[in-house]
C-alpha cells in the first residue's frame, strides 16, 4: 500500500536523525525542554595537534571549535552546558577550548562527572557556573611532556609559562587564588610516584575550584533561571 507522509514527518524525522548523527560524531545535542540547551561532551582524551592512540576516547578540539563559534552565532540556542570526564590531554588544545568557552555571552555551566584532569581544569572552570558532583575527582599537577626534550633553561622556562597560563586562567575564572593552586599542584605528599593533588568534589568546592556541588538538574535549573531572568518577558 502506498503511505503518504506530511512535509512535517519527514522534517521531524530528518531533525532526529541529525540529532542523532550530532551524538555520535561530536558528542553534542541541543535539547528542546524549557529552553534550547546545547549540551557539548568533553570525554577521554582531549586530543590537539596530534593523533591519540585508536583504542582511546578523545575529543577532537577541531569538532568542538566550530560547536562553540555556532552556539555562539545560532539565535536559538539560549545556553551551553558542558559535561566532563575528561583524563586531560594536549595543554594548548585544552587551554584554546577555555578560552572560547568562556568567551560566549550566553548563559553557560560546567558539570564536571567521573573526572576533570589536568588540562580539564581550566575547561572546567571556564563556563559562568561550574558544578561537580561528589563522586567525581580532579586531578592538579604540573605540565608534562611525553615526547623528547632538551634539558636547557629555555625548555624549562617554557614548561614555566605554560604553566603560568594555565594558573592565570583558572585563578581568573574561579574562586582559588594562583597561590593556592600552585601549592596544590606541586605538592609531594599525596600521589605515590607524582607531584599533585587529587581533589573530589566536596573539596573542590571547599579549595574555590568549583562554585558549587551539584548534579545535572542543577546545572540545568541555573541555565534556565540565566535565561529568564535576561528574557524581556521575564
Amino acid at each position: 500500500m502506498l503511505q503518504l507522509h506530511s512535509v512535517n514527518e519527514f522534517s521531524h524525522e530528518d531533525e532526529a536523525e541529525e540529532a542523532r548523527q550530532d551524538i555520535r560524531d561530536f558528542g553534542s545535542m541541543c535539547t528542546r525542554g524549557r529552553h534550547a540547551i546545547h549540551c557539548l561532551t568533553v570525554i577521554g582524551q582531549i586530543e590537539g595537534h596530534t593523533l591519540a592512540g585508536p583504542s582511546q576516547k578523545t575529543t577532537k578540539y577541531e569538532h568542538v571549535i566550530p560547536q562553540l563559534v555556532a552556539i555562539q552565532e545560532d539565535p536559538v540556542v539560549e545556553g551551553l552546558l558542558v559535561i566532563l570526564n575528561t583524563v586531560g590531554g594536549d595543554v594548548e588544545a585544552g587551554l584554546a577550548l577555555a578560552e572560547l568557552i568562556s568567551g560566549i555571552k550566553k548563559p553557560s555551566a560546567t558539570l564536571v562527572l567521573g573526572g576533570g584532569h589536568s588540562i580539564g581544569i581550566p575547561l572546567a572552570v571556564s563556563a559562568q557556573r561550574s558544578f561537580i558532583v561528589p563522586t567525581a575527582t580532579m586531578t592538579i599537577h604540573p605540565v608534562r611532556h611525553s615526547g623528547l626534550v632538551l634539558g636547557v633553561p629555555q625548555t624549562m622556562r617554557y614548561f614555566e609559562q605554560m604553566q603560568e597560563r594555565i594558573t592565570g586562567f583558572v585563578a581568573q575564572h574561579s574562586s582559588i587564588s594562583a597561590q593556592r593552586f600552585t601549592q596544590l599542584m606541586m605538592d609531594t605528599g599525596e600521589l605515590v610516584m607524582d607531584v599533585g593533588t587529587v581533589l573530589d568534589g566536596e573539596r573542590a568546592v571547599q579549595e574555590g575550584l568549583i562554585d558549587e556541588l551539584g548534579g545535572l538538574s542543577d546545572a540545568l535549573e541555573y541555565l534556565y533561571a540565566q535565561i529568564e531572568s535576561r528574557s524581556p518577558n521575564a
